[in-house]
């Protein structure tokens, strides 16, 4: 695919690879940085370097790579589908399933299942059309695009945290207060890869808002807005300020309430259509089994079925 883009007389000086980093289509500088390595970037038909100053008024020529070849094949999975149209779709993923292929996983995916309805976008073969990501057992809410410009708007709007993910997390444990931010930065942990922590050789950037929804008499229902998406950011942030999440067997306690998952649902996603403009915000009830967990930490013995809204 040809990208073609006139330069306007504002960016006279600026460097061509930061200017064309911050182009809607391109949106980052990593993506910037691999073009020129690869040769893809012409200006007023001519290879230049990254590092050329433009003038204003030239056209710049980028040849974008279409997407990789994909082996994966559709398989047919129970899935709930939230909101479609013809260039995304919201899924509201079930607890248990993994997003996309890996090791360990090479079948009964997410990716897998939503195959068959045309996911595209990304630049690995793997994880087509996925923009962002859920633990195996977390439940709820993600988009996945179905095309390679989507894909890149849609990976636009999560850098420039346009793209609302909000949580219902049961914490262990009563908040001081009703609201709260917590910043510490994450990555693996030093001795153990298999863990996120903030004792970490590589830290990133990491920030979560939570709000108390109610409280029961040993634990409270947040609600959890991520600014920024690390692995296990909320489970671990959660955990630091002494709120580990009931049921999780990592950070949290596991069996609390007789959970055989971490209490860790994607209850709704907001965003700017990318193609439109107009807001998508889709919300999901909790599931079953989240649902009579709350009522027994409320302190009433659970119901037989049904979601609480």
């Amino acid at each position: 695919m040809e990208l073609r883009l006139a330069v306007p007389p504002g960016a006279a000086g600026e460097r061509v690879d930061r200017w064309l980093a911050a182009a809607s289509e391109i949106g980052s500088r990593s993506e910037a940085e691999r073009l020129f390595a690869g040769g893809r970037v012409l200006v007023d038909g001519h290879p230049v370097s990254k590092s050329r100053r433009l003038e204003g008024g030239e056209e710049v020529v980028v040849d974008l790579p279409g997407p990789a070849p994909s082996t994966l094949r559709p398989e047919r999975l129970d899935l709930v589908v939230a909101y479609e149209d013809e260039h995304l779709l919201v899924v509201d993923k079930p607890p248990g399933m993994v997003v996309h292929p890996s090791a360990g996983h090479a079948s009964g995916t997410l990716v897998h299942g939503l195959l068959g309805r045309g996911v595209a976008g990304g630049e690995e073969p793997g994880r087509p059309g996925i923009v962002h990501r859920l633990d195996r057992d977390t439940s709820g809410l993600l988009v996945v695009a179905r095309n390679a410009e989507t894909h890149r708007q849609l990976q636009r709007l999560l850098r420039r945290r346009e793209l609302t993910r909000e949580y219902l997390a049961l914490a262990c444990g009563r908040p001081r207060s009703w609201r709260g931010r917590i910043e510490a930065p994450l990555g693996r942990d030093r001795t153990d890869r298999t863990r996120v922590s903030l004792d970490t050789i590589s830290p990133r950037e990491a920030i979560t808002h939570f709000e108390v929804v109610e409280l029961c008499p040993a634990h409270a229902l947040l609600r959890v807005r991520l600014e920024t998406g690390r692995t296990h950011q909320i489970r671990v942030h959660l955990s630091v300020i002494g709120l580990p999440i009931g049921g999780d067997p990592v950070y949290g306690r596991a069996g609390e309430l007789g959970l055989t998952r971490q209490f860790l649902h994607a209850a709704r996603l907001a965003f700017p259509h990318p193609v439109s403009g107009e807001t998508v915000d889709v919300e999901s009830p909790l599931p079953p089994d989240l649902a009579s967990a709350l009522v027994h930490a409320r302190g009433r013995s659970a119901p037989a079925a049904g979601p609480v809204g």
